[in-house]
């Protein structure tokens, strides 16, 4: 049998081996009182274990290897990091493992102690021929229960990596959460295609600036308007006229430099999605809510969330326009409840998260979780393919922890780590 390192972490980690007269290579008795804490990080694989050799208890760390040989091939004897090992843990031993001051260290040799059906089983796993996700054919058996706790995990650990982006930014503006979530909600405003250009009309307009005009609504979708470089054309309209008039005054008053009108892309969008009208949009919401990040915070029922999006008063001149000088068939423009759950999905939900974590308070991150299973599950290829497999998403909770499932460990055949696939491993 070909084993990995990968195998035999999984093998130590949950003790999964013949422990009948355990004893060193070189005969002294083994007793394992704790084997560690697996280290995903530089260093030893597993740390503050406890092992009985001989008579004597030792506190440290343990090394896997396939081979005993391998201590060496990776220059572990001259590295500081592995003085504290104590005992190395291998399929086979090959070559003894000498540590200073000249003493053997203790080695435990796995060969003939695993069961060659447990190996089977995770080789039949990982190694099958490429299909949508490792366990497929097995994923059938597993407990609910057991797949929502991998779930619940999964989507912790997603909230927490998305959650870098927003600390990231919140550092950039020196721990202001407000900014930092003006900044986020501008780009989610854009909805993929335009969310780059979004994200630097709120860094060029500081809400500081449009905090001094938000009692003029002209003013307010001037600003946003003129920095977004669409007032730079010679117009016939009024409203557009009036717009550049008003953008041409607090441009010179506040030294602004506008974005450039090519940033913006209008291809294969629906009219409903254009730039122009979701900036539109982006100014009644600016208009309407004060510090709304602390109103967020203040809010626990998602539908008031939702409310906050959906009723978002344009100016009257959008409902016969999209585009500047350009009139249409006249058409309510409100954000659609899909546009509305992802913005609360993917900027409300998030910021909260990270909120909650960083001030070491749980019921933001509690709320946060209560608001994504408050959502609709989404809709895509990956959602699709769990969904034939028998696997329901029932909210976006469950959806977004499937996403990062997929991406994160079903892609890259990582059953060992998934509750899953230790289910599956060790049904027998």
């Amino acid at each position: 049998m070909l084993f990995t390192e990968d195998f035999l972490h999984y093998v130590w980690r949950y003790q999964l081996y013949d422990h009948a007269h355990l004893q060193t290579v070189e005969g002294e008795s083994i007793e394992v009182i704790a084997p560690g804490l697996h280290n995903t990080n530089a260093g030893p694989d597993f740390q503050n274990a406890r092992i009985k050799v001989g008579d004597t208890v030792w506190a440290g760390n343990v090394e896997i290897h396939i081979a005993s040989s391998d201590w060496s091939r990776h220059q572990h004897t001259a590295d500081e990091a592995y003085r504290n090992v104590i005992l190395h843990v291998v399929y086979e031993d090959d070559q003894p493992v000498e540590m200073p001051p000249g003493r053997r260290l203790p080695t435990l040799a796995l060969k003939g102690r695993v069961s060659p059906d447990l190996y089977g089983r995770y080789h039949q796993l990982v190694y099958q021929p490429k299909t949508f996700i490792p366990c497929e054919g097995s994923i059938g058996i597993v407990p609910a229960l057991t797949q929502q706790s991998q779930l619940t995990r999964t989507l912790i650990e997603r909230l927490e990596r998305r959650s870098e982006l927003v600390l990231r930014w919140l550092q950039q503006n020196k721990g202001n959460w407000e900014e930092t979530f003006y900044q986020l909600l501008a780009s989610n405003f854009g909805f993929n295609i335009n969310a780059l250009p979004f994200e630097l009309l709120a860094r060029s307009l500081p809400q500081v600036i449009l905090a001094k005009h938000k009692d003029n609504a002209l003013q307010i979708e001037a600003l946003i308007f003129g920095q977004a470089g669409m007032l730079e054309d010679d117009f016939t309209d009024d409203y557009p006229r009036q717009l550049k008039k008003e953008y041409t005054y607090l441009q010179h008053k506040h030294r602004l430099a506008p974005l450039e009108k090519h940033l913006w892309k209008y291809l294969r969008l629906r009219p409903q999605n254009f730039p122009t009208i979701r900036l539109a949009q982006f100014a009644a919401l600016v208009l309407q809510s004060n510090h709304l990040f602390s109103k967020i915070l203040e809010t626990d029922e998602p539908a008031v969330l939702r409310k906050l999006f959906a009723n978002l008063q344009i100016n009257e001149y959008w409902s016969s326009h999209y585009r500047f000088d350009t009139a249409s068939a006249p058409v309510a423009k409100t954000m659609g409840a899909a546009s509305i759950e992802n913005i609360v999905l993917n900027t409300v939900a998030r910021t909260m998260f990270t909120y909650g974590k960083h001030q070491g308070q749980q019921k933001y991150i509690d709320r946060s979780l209560q608001l994504l299973e408050s959502l609709q599950p989404e809709s895509n290829t990956i959602i699709s393919g769990y969904r034939a497999l028998g696997v329901q998403a029932k909210n976006a909770f469950d959806t977004q922890a499937l996403l990062e499932l997929k991406n994160n460990y079903c892609d890259f055949k990582k059953c060992l780590q998934c509750g899953i696939g230790n289910y599956i491993l060790n049904r027998y």
